[in-house]
């Protein structure tokens, strides 16, 4: 996992220096330009279709909701279930978001998972509010709530700059639950030196806390949630999430390829190739 020990550096973000904020829209346009449509899909995986807009952005862009989707739905059926007695939930970036421009929350808890037995609640947070604009927003923070506890715990690699829109989705979490939240506000969170690494460093300190802390821990443990002497290595982070992803686009075309019935000849003698992403569903055990 690149999560490394902390080591001093030359320079660090400001939140109050705009470059480190990316405004949603203004560095994608270059991105585009071989022969593939953006939004051509690329990996259908379980509930989430991920599409080549979404790729290229994991290679080096401000991160989508789509690609943080995806790498919740890796952790919940790769990592998680391993553990099947842990009450966890990642709650998907367009939930997140709905739920923290919601008033009354209590009228999304048909839509949101049954949080009646969850120990912790895993939410990436946007600083969007205009409901209006799909993929708004210009920072990724994260937000752990955890249920036993009573604490939501927020990592901001650009601290403060998600600081009132976590506490509102503490607010709104507290609403939902019935319940107070302490909401800590964690300083010491690793920090993004450029404009667009804030979606990787949530799903990497996501995967740490998850399967580095929650999972490895005993009942009566006592955890920290600091993440304090932590680098985060966002560049081998996008590496290993686009070889998670191209893994199992050669494990869907492998499967579809051994199930598909014998090949259309096109014209000029070619064999028909589907036009559908490859899949990768429940019904297929798929390993890293």
């Amino acid at each position: 996992m690149p999560l490394t020990k902390h080591s001093p550096s030359s320079g660090r973000a400001s939140p109050a220096d705009n470059k480190y904020l990316h405004p949603n829209g203004g560095r994608l346009s270059g991105l585009f330009h071989r022969r593939h449509s953006p939004d051509e899909a690329y990996l259908s995986y379980h509930d989430v279709r991920l599409t080549h807009e979404d790729v290229n952005t994991i290679k080096n862009d401000w991160l989508t909701d789509n690609a943080i989707a995806f790498w919740e739905e890796y952790l919940e059926h790769e990592k998680l279930r391993d553990y099947p007695k842990a009450n966890i939930v990642l709650l998907r970036p367009s939930m997140a978001f709905l739920l923290m421009n919601t008033k009354d929350p209590l009228e999304l808890k048909t839509a949101l998972p049954d949080f009646s037995k969850t120990t912790h609640i895993f939410l990436p947070v946007n600083d969007c509010r205009d409901v209006t604009h799909a993929e708004g927003g210009s920072h990724w923070s994260l937000l752990l709530v955890s249920v036993l506890d009573g604490i939501a715990f927020h990592y901001d690699s650009l601290t403060p700059s998600n600081l009132s829109e976590a506490k509102l989705s503490t607010h709104r979490i507290s609403q939902l639950l019935g319940r107070p939240l302490k909401f800590i506000n964690l300083d010491d969170s690793p920090q993004q030196e450029n404009s667009s690494d804030c979606g990787v460093f949530v799903c990497l300190v996501m995967q740490h806390l998850l399967l580095g802390r929650l999972l490895k821990a005993h009942a009566r443990d006592k955890i920290s949630m600091s993440m304090r002497g932590k680098d985060v290595d966002a560049k081998g982070g996008r590496q290993e999430m686009l070889r998670i992803i191209n893994a199992r686009v050669e494990e869907g075309e492998r499967r579809r390829s051994r199930s598909r019935s014998p090949a259309v000849k096109q014209e000029g003698g070619g064999k028909g190739r589907s036009k559908s992403p490859p899949r990768i569903g429940d019904e297929q055990d798929v390993t890293s």
